[in-house]
């Protein structure tokens, strides 16, 4: 139980930025704050994958394994991720 509790504490602090889904794939892009080794706040980017599917129990559940039939979506919602981001800094930049 503890550790339930503590990794939705986690979450708060930590939102999801965007997410790219096709069927049941799913990249999330998460905006992460941290320091560098001098001690600078830093910010950057992470992405998650995973892919969801309904158990035998009717209850919705997910995983970071895929199937061979899922690696072409998986390959997708990583790229539309990646130009996500990309474009995301170029923005910033101009």
């Amino acid at each position: 139980m503890k550790y339930q509790k503590e990794a939705k504490e986690e979450q708060v602090g930590n939102l999801p930025e965007k997410r790219f889904s096709t069927g049941a794939i799913v990249a999330t892009v998460w905006q992460n704050e941290g320091k560098s080794k001098e001690g600078d706040a830093v910010s950057y980017k992470t992405v998650s994958i995973q892919r969801r599917y309904k158990a035998q129990n009717g209850e919705w559940q997910s995983t970071n394994s895929m199937r061979i039939n899922d690696l072409p979506k998986a390959s997708l919602v990583l790229q539309k991720a990646y130009e996500y981001i990309v474009m995301k800094g170029t923005e910033a930049e101009a």
